[in-house]
């Protein structure tokens, strides 16, 4: 009994131990994006000093709040890989209108700080910021679309 124990300790610290790996890799990797996407976004957007001076804080905001719903979606993706092997109807429905949630709630976000910007910015540059912000995450989802396999058909 006493080994069931200790086995079944060392299976449950195992799997806390891998988890937390995983986890800490999601963050470094974050963290990766975060200051690349920054200079990329410094460098393209070209912006004078009152510009930057007013930017970068709500920029630092706007990504804060984003981070959150981020945190979700990346909940779903590892939903769906402890689930792949035996995906059941339900769970398959429910991942997908957990996805459109989430889409939702990142797309009302975007919009929300877009108007933000644009008092902060004129238009074009705010508007320019934007499509920046969307074709870093259209890379961010090719890879992940690359990544992530397909259900099976049932």
């Amino acid at each position: 009994m006493k080994k069931l124990i200790v086995l079944t300790f060392a299976v449950i610290w195992s799997i806390q131990i891998n988890a937390q790996v995983e986890n800490d890799y999601t963050e470094m990797t974050r963290e990766v994006i975060k200051v690349e996407k920054k200079a990329a976004i410094a460098e393209a957007m070209q912006f004078t000093d009152q510009e930057s001076k007013l930017f970068w804080p709500l920029y630092n905001e706007y990504q804060n709040k984003m981070y959150l719903v981020q945190n979700k979606r990346i909940a779903l993706i590892k939903d769906f890989a402890n689930n792949y092997e035996n995906l059941s109807n339900e769970k398959a429905d429910d991942l997908v209108t957990k996805a459109f949630g989430e889409r939702l709630e990142a797309l009302k976000l975007s919009k929300k700080y877009y108007a933000k910007f644009k008092k902060i910015l004129p238009a074009g540059k705010a508007a320019r910021f934007m499509q920046l912000e969307d074709k870093i995450e259209t890379l961010i989802d090719a890879k992940l679309a690359v990544e992530i396999p397909l259900l099976e058909a049932n």
